[in-house]
């Protein structure tokens, strides 16, 4: 069995099930999970998590991410994005100057309203199958962060930008709100994420590839290790005369431990054996002098 993770590219037409599916059958095992959904028709870095990196799946959808998007001013649909059905059409008047102060006056925290679109659950119930149904329902504003946003085309009515963003963050929402703002709607045309915390895009591979290398044996060296991901938390190496504490996944108190030094109230370290192998995520409580296990990965 694989574990670790996989850099994705996905393909437009794919939904991010579709990918684990297809990774499935290419990598002939079950445990597979995709770490946040990618509209079909959107494409870029998808993360996989292999094996018992599936237990990372949550943690990574916490990483911020960026995304390469067009929209185009004028228009609105029902998806907020140029394959649903146009609500409204208005003439373009702004002038680029007022485009660049209103796509810039949402850097920073802003509520966002998610789209009827999307997989969010009210009621046990996907909001986009409600949306299929022709029912719309009112959703609750979640506040979402922009980091940073460059502009790198201003041809209107067409306008194309780069986003760094929090998790949740609809960035086909964001295009629609900044057409609200400027009074003539707009929809996205073109969704590319280009980096999920440190995925580039630039190291995803297509499902094409990943089934060469499979088949040439060359995809172990494409697979990052579970504990890379936690490669800026300080190493704990735990004396082998304790080991059996750690085999089953207990607690061990700080006098068990290789290292010298302080140990840090609520701090999160890296645990290994002595023979170097990789236990998990635990964290130091100064009140029990233990460190308590947060995320075991042991197989």
């Amino acid at each position: 069995m694989y574990n670790g993770i996989i850099n994705i590219y996905k393909e437009a037409g794919f939904t991010s099930h579709d990918v684990v599916a297809k990774l499935r059958g290419i990598l002939k095992q079950k445990k597979i999970g995709h770490t946040g959904t990618l509209d079909p028709d959107a494409v870029g870095v998808l993360p996989v998590c292999l094996g018992s990196a599936t237990k990372l799946c949550d943690m990574l959808t916490d990483k911020s991410k960026e995304y390469r998007v067009r929209f185009l001013l004028g228009r609105t649909t029902d998806t907020q994005d140029s394959s649903g059905q146009v609500l409204t059409q208005s003439p373009v008047t702004v002038t680029e100057a007022q485009v660049t102060a209103v796509i810039h006056s949402f850097l920073g925290d802003y509520d966002q309203v998610p789209p009827m679109y999307s997989a969010i659950k009210v009621d046990g119930k996907r909001l986009y199958q409600l949306a299929r149904e022709g029912k719309e329902i009112e959703r609750k504003s979640r506040q979402v962060h922009i980091e940073y946003i460059h502009i790198e085309e201003l041809a209107l009515p067409e306008i194309a930008m780069v986003v760094g963003c929090s998790k949740g963050t609809y960035i086909r929402t964001l295009c629609h709100d900044i057409g609200q703002e400027l009074g003539c709607g707009a929809v996205m045309t073109h969704l590319e994420r280009s980096r999920v915390g440190e995925f580039l895009m630039e190291e995803a591979l297509p499902l094409s590839e990943v089934e060469q290398m499979v088949k040439e044996g060359t995809i172990d060296g494409h697979i990052l290790p579970v504990e890379r991901i936690f490669a800026d938390y300080r190493k704990v190496t735990v004396d082998d005369r304790f080991r059996k504490l750690i085999d089953n996944g207990n607690a061990f108190y700080e006098d068990m431990i290789m290292e010298s030094g302080a140990c840090i109230d609520g701090e999160s370290v890296r645990v290994y054996s002595q023979d170097n192998r990789f236990y998990g995520i635990f964290a130091y409580s100064s009140y029990e002098k233990r460190f308590k296990p947060v995320k075991m990965f042991m197989e």
